[in-house]
């Protein structure tokens, strides 16, 4: 299945149409980006290592039967999807206070949620992707409310399993965003990546960061941390 026109590039990926309408391949880039693309940087290694860690998480998802774009990975950079139109909305699920959340409340970083959190944000670059409520998704039109409801009953259930299940790894799953598409024949879909890009992971012993903070807070070790979740995945049977 062979790439020919890009349809889109954006700050971390390229999207290729493929000879297969209903197919697109992604292509993961080395690019860094944080701030809304203020502060930019190129790390060696960070797209195969999203690429790999995505397809990972993916397959696992898919396993415990959650609807998702993922098809197969092809190539160190490269993973095929199935199409979808993407909901303009980012799904954030917290489990404990930490970025924007801890600022916003004035909270100190790493505070356990009694539950954990959904909040949704409006996809738009140039209003810097504004926290909205589920009224303004209404009023935008931007999602209908069973949409919302199947957004945020499939974040939560994504949350239980990846949390359980990274802890058996000695790994925080701190917070994490998604992002949903919508197929075509109207379903639903999983879409965009899950990686340190889009989590938090903190280490469960040490709470050492082992995500995109790395890069935005100039803590250095960026690639070697992003390495660290691959090698406790089921990354020391691959490379």
């Amino acid at each position: 299945m062979n790439p020919t026109t890009m349809l889109y590039e954006g700050k971390a990926k390229q999207i290729y149409a493929t000879d297969e309408p209903s197919v697109v391949l992604v292509r993961y880039k080395d690019s860094a980006t944080a701030f809304n693309g203020v502060k930019k940087a190129e790390i060696a290694g960070k797209g195969e290592l999203n690429n790999r860690i995505s397809s990972y998480f993916f397959r696992l998802l898919t396993e415990q039967g959650i609807p998702n774009h993922f098809v197969k990975e092809v190539s160190a950079l490269e993973q095929l999807v199935r199409k979808v139109s993407i909901i303009p909305l980012e799904v954030v699920v917290r489990n404990r206070t930490a970025g924007s959340l801890a600022k916003r409340l004035g909270f100190e970083e790493g505070i356990i949620l009694p539950e954990p959190i959904v909040e949704f944000y409006y996809k738009k670059d140039e209003l810097g992707d504004p926290l909205v409520t589920e009224d303004h998704v209404l009023v935008l039109d931007l999602a209908t409310k069973e949409q919302l409801k199947t957004l945020k009953k499939t974040a939560l259930k994504v949350n239980r399993f990846l949390s359980q299940w990274l802890e058996e790894r000695n790994l925080i799953l701190v917070d994490f965003k998604l992002e949903f598409g919508i197929d075509e024949k109207g379903e639903i879909l999983l879409a965009d990546e899950i990686s340190p890009d889009t989590c938090r992971f903190w280490d469960k012993d040490t709470k050492e960061r082992l995500d995109k903070d790395r890069f935005r807070h100039d803590l250095g070790r960026v690639i070697e941390s992003y390495q660290e979740i691959w090698n406790r995945l089921e990354g020391e049977k691959n490379v």
